[in-house]
């Protein structure tokens, strides 16, 4: 994961989200009912509680004992409780699935974009739209793009677009992906 994101406004978490993958998909994990950037930063609190961020070291943690790090003020989240058993889950996931090598569900075998997807929606907390949104994340700004992965992602993949965390690249896009959300909850009320 060469290229440096900026997701959250703060270039530590950004630093952890660009050279960790299990961090990237932490985030993701994160992103519901709070900000975007809020979420993202998720993974850089953990990692300043567990001395490191560490897939296996988040697997083979006590449950409990995670969950409290995770609720400890300033919280991951704001349902850090539940959010922390999640994290947990996806660690162990990806541990016994990918043996620790998260970039192994967009690397290994060399899948197309329809089976990148098909794995991301496998992961624990993630359902269809978390998927396509982390695969156009991939494609756009990490440059993991699989044959089909736009087509795959749908919405979230047009080129372009500033529908979500996929298409911000710093404060100015941010406001352009919130601005596309209110927008479409204002649409929706209609």
């Amino acid at each position: 994961m060469p290229k440096t994101l900026r997701l959250t406004g703060d270039a530590d978490a950004d630093k952890l989200l660009s050279k960790d993958p299990f961090a990237l998909l932490t985030g993701m994990l994160l992103d519901q009912q709070i900000q975007m950037e809020v979420a993202f930063i998720g993974p850089k609190k953990i990692a300043d509680r567990m001395d490191g961020f560490d897939v296996r070291k988040i697997a083979d943690s006590d449950l409990e004992e995670f969950v409290e790090l995770c609720v400890q003020k300033p919280a991951i989240h704001r349902y850090a409780g539940s959010m922390g058993r999640r994290v947990h889950a996806l660690a162990q996931f990806v541990v016994e699935t990918y043996d620790g090598k998260t970039d192994a569900i967009w690397k290994k075998g060399k899948p197309d974009g329809p089976e990148v997807l098909k794995r991301l929606k496998a992961l624990p907390g993630y359902g269809e739209q978390k998927a396509k949104i982390f695969l156009a994340l991939l494609g756009k700004q990490l440059g993991v793009q699989p044959a089909g992965w736009r087509e795959a992602a749908g919405a979230y993949g047009e080129d372009g677009s500033h529908r979500s965390i996929a298409d911000v690249t710093g404060p100015e896009s941010l406001a352009q992906v919130r601005d596309f959300k209110r927008a479409a909850k204002a649409a929706a009320k209609k």
